[in-house]
């Protein structure tokens, strides 16, 4: 396989279950975590690994070093494996999903921003989602009417906290995840809540048209549930690991154990919450946005500056829900084809 995103948390259980099914490894592209690269390197031995920076090929203990996001097209197009895991974070995973769609390659995606920024110029019938929610969904899915399908949210880091004191969250303080710990973007779109509509926006594009919602499943446990028309509910129970859809995506058929099952005695009880507007105030484009996929670009380009400000502390944890709003209410533009998403990307990221 070629995975893009190596040294995140996605990109690490990808090669646990790499080595737990015997699959070669023949690219390996990674950020700036050069020492976890080279143990990843020395234990799985790729072909080719891509870095971001041009200035650490150096400290690359390979002998076919290349950097830059142009190269990670490149090795996309010249590598034989049929499939290739995305974990990148953020806009820029988007180009490598559609390479990889160019070149007739099967996707394992876990890169949200290629679904929610391009999702109607991307064939979906070629990707496999490893988002716990989306193979939670594609678990259940059964020959039966579907009346809504439903993911579930943590919460985040602020689900417990009094709304008064958000105004005043730190960068620090959103990165104190209740259940897991995830990189630093995706863990600040937890605490939003951004994430969990980006989330409802793929799976519009993965399932089709239809009814969508989120609720918050405190402990992690339930990914997906779907109300079918005949008044039945189904759920997916499953530790919180990403080992388990990223299995499902190198083989369909998987007839390993790859996790423990839940002992519900032990559990004993499970909380659900509404994810409401006060806490979370994106959510309320929620609604207008699963009408209007294809404003995902808007959204997500707001939502990265945003968080970008955030980070350089130039506005608070509040005011990014504000900026993605107000950007979502004033821009109308939606993309007729795949060089308009970029064109659309970029002018929002400087008019912010």
């Amino acid at each position: 396989m070629v995975l893009l995103g190596s040294t995140g948390s996605i990109g690490v259980n990808t090669l646990k279950v790499a080595k737990k099914l015997n699959i070669k490894i023949e690219v390996l592209v990674a950020g700036k975590n050069i020492k976890l690269l080279n143990e990843q390197i020395k234990a799985h031995n790729p072909k080719v690994v891509v870095v971001s920076n041009k200035e650490d090929i150096k400290d690359v203990n390979h002998k076919n070093v290349y950097s830059g996001s142009e190269n990670i097209l490149f090795v996309i197009e010249d590598a034989k494996s049929d499939l290739v895991v995305n974990a990148l974070v953020g806009f820029l995973g988007l180009r490598p999903t559609l390479k990889a769609l160019e070149c007739g390659k099967r996707i394992a995606l876990a890169n949200k921003e290629s679904l929610v920024a391009c999702g109607n110029f991307i064939d979906t019938s070629k990707i496999q989602p490893i988002d716990s929610e989306h193979f939670g969904l594609w678990y259940l899915m059964q020959n039966r009417p579907v009346h809504k399908m439903i993911i579930t949210a943590s919460g985040g880091a602020f689900r417990d906290w009094d709304i008064k004191k958000l105004h005043n969250a730190t960068l620090s303080d959103t990165q104190k995840h209740p259940n897991w710990l995830m990189g630093q973007k995706i863990t600040i779109d937890s605490a939003t809540m951004v994430n969990k509509m980006f989330e409802l926006l793929e799976a519009r594009w993965l399932f089709g048209e239809g009814k969508y919602d989120a609720i918050i499943e405190t402990k992690s446990l339930i990914h997906a549930l779907i109300d079918f028309k005949d008044g039945s509910t189904t759920a997916h129970f499953a530790h919180t690991n990403m080992q388990l859809p990223i299995a499902y995506a190198v083989d369909a058929k998987m007839d390993e154990n790859i996790l423990d099952h839940i002992d519900l005695l032990k559990i004993g009880s499970l909380e659900f919450r509404e994810i409401k507007k006060n806490k979370y105030p994106v959510w309320e484009i929620k609604e207008d946005l699963l009408k209007n996929p294809n404003m995902g670009v808007v959204v997500n380009a707001a939502n990265e500056v945003a968080i970008q400000k955030f980070i350089n502390k130039e506005i608070g944890f509040m005011d990014i829900s504000k900026i993605i709003i107000n950007t979502y209410e004033k821009y109308s533009q939606m993309p007729s084809s795949v060089d308009e998403v970029f064109e659309i990307d970029k002018k929002i990221r400087e008019s912010i």
